[in-house]
């Protein structure tokens, strides 16, 4: 659709667009009502920041029959919106894209392609192979893509802002500005970016098409200046695209291609202090509390158990077997801590559709249940490992924690990294990867790891186990005031601001 072409725009002055929406439906009992259950996260805060009064809609997919179903109901409704009773309150259009499509954007190309590329996570000898198969996804990849572009063009008001979110809707800003260029448009990246060398893995057609999608935005924006910088790397490599300044702050960096100027801009993402303390003191929380303390139990000698606790999705990323190595080579190593520790894994199964997750995931289990009978014996499971997911149970953790592990092999920000000094009692020692992003905003006070040496990580973990409660205390303390300077609502209204919005 070209910009001549554009339909008629409703009145939205602010719109933000992802893949998945702050609300999903399902239907527990068959034939009974559909049931709505909200979600959380920086975008339900940012837009909770702005008020009602703003004119915001969220534009969102629908994930599954659940979903699809509140979809079409919806648009039969003149202003095609989900009910706002189950948003609270937040005017979101649900966008009923065809199953197959869907599929073939999100799992053959978000999180097989573009999530692994990002995140460096091919073995190359063997993968990637791009061939017809890819072609057929890619083609899906933009159908995806325009469904979006078209849906935000028709609710966008005149000189609207709209932020785009992440690697499922790259190819949208352009896509949204041939249909409305009098919009501003920002995206954001939630992931980290690959270095050009690793990015040129994908066909050249797709590394351009990529670029060129987000370059259609006025302002792109990420979670580091390490991020930032090798995107505009890319553009150079890939483009030939002009870059200008440096990542210091504000928008000093400008990528110029085709006659645009993109600004670059970093938006480090915090965690919500107060909802994290008052969701922390709740009843079902203190319940799980109880629980997890009866199931670490106590030392032989009557002392109270030390607790490693590590909460994370099992994606390839989060490096959660290596972390059980780590522990068991500290059990191993360092057999003082037999008896007087307890690691409290907790990894919640995701993407379970793709069998390279599911494999590992069940790898994940292996290795636990592996410590566990090498040196596990009555009244003490040296891993407490929970695979369900349960958020008042993984904030009980984090109350309890000692030393939280948190070791990705490469992530965008880890917010894990920055809730639990927030919310542990004591004080928890950090011990932290050098290739998360919350790891620049952190390095001070945590205690950096390699992520892919095991010995150093157990000693490490040693390291947070035998650390002075005094220090370890005063560490965590700095920890949360740096975890929490750029709280979700601000991280959210500064890109808005930047856009002019």
């Amino acid at each position: 659709m070209a910009a001549t072409e554009a339909p008629e725009a409703r009145s939205a002055r602010i719109l933000v667009a992802s893949n998945r929406g702050p609300v999903s439906y399902s239907r527990p009992e068959e034939n009974g009502p559909l049931t709505a259950k909200r979600g959380g996260g920086g975008l339900v805060s940012g837009l909770s920041a702005i008020g009602p009064e703003a004119g915001a809609v969220w534009v969102c997919a629908a994930l599954g029959s659940g979903d699809r179903e509140a979809a079409r109901r919806a648009a039969e409704h003149p202003d095609g919106l989900l009910d706002r009773a189950d948003t609270g309150g937040q005017a979101v259009r649900m966008l009923d894209i065809p199953e197959e499509t869907f599929r073939a954007a999100y799992h053959g190309v978000a999180n097989s392609v573009l999530w692994f590329v990002h995140h460096l996570l091919y073995q190359t000898p063997l993968e990637p192979a791009f061939d017809v198969g890819f072609a057929r996804e890619w083609a899906e990849y933009e159908a995806y893509n325009t469904a979006f572009a078209d849906a935000l063009a028709e609710e966008a008001g005149k000189d609207a802002v709209v932020l785009v979110q992440d690697y499922h809707l790259t190819l949208v800003p352009q896509l949204l500005r041939e249909r409305r260029p009098d919009l501003r448009i920002g995206h954001f990246s939630h992931t980290p970016w690959a270095p050009p060398d690793y990015y040129r893995m994908l066909p050249d057609a797709t590394a351009a098409a990529v670029l060129r999608g987000i370059l259609g935005a006025d302002r792109a924006a990420f979670l580091t200046r390490r991020w930032a910088e090798a995107f505009a790397a890319c553009c150079a490599r890939v483009l030939g695209a002009r870059v200008e300044g440096e990542v210091q702050g504000g928008d000093a960096l400008r990528i110029t291609y085709e006659g645009r100027t993109t600004q670059i801009g970093v938006h480090g993402l915090g965690a919500d202090a107060d909802f994290l303390r008052e969701r922390a003191h709740r009843d079902d929380v203190a319940e799980r509390l109880a629980q997890l303390r009866e199931q670490i139990g106590h030392a032989p000698d009557g002392a109270a158990r030390r607790t490693i606790v590590r909460v994370d999705r099992t994606e390839l990323s989060k490096n959660i077997v290596r972390g059980l190595h780590a522990y068991r080579r500290l059990l191993e190593d360092r057999p003082e801590w037999r008896e007087r520790v307890v690691h409290l894994a907790f990894a919640y199964p995701s993407r379970q559709d793709l069998a390279v997750y599911r494999d590992y995931t069940a790898e994940v289990a292996r290795v636990a249940e592996e410590i566990n009978d090498a040196f596990g014996g009555p009244g003490w499971t040296p891993v407490l490992l929970h695979v369900q997911d349960d958020f008042a149970r993984s904030l009980a953790a984090y109350r309890l924690a000692d030393v939280a592990l948190v070791n990705p092999i490469r992530d965008g920000m880890n917010l894990v990294a920055k809730e639990i000094p927030v919310v542990s009692e004591e004080g928890c020692a950090l011990v932290l990867s050098r290739e998360a992003g919350a790891f620049e905003e952190m390095r001070q006070d945590a205690i950096e790891v390699n992520p892919y040496d095991v010995t150093a990580t157990a000693e490490a973990l040693h390291a947070g186990l035998t650390m002075e409660r005094g220090e370890r205390a005063a560490r965590a303390a700095r920890l949360a005031t740096a975890a929490t300077a750029l709280p979700p609502s601000r991280w959210f209204l500064d890109q808005l601001h930047a856009l002019g919005g």
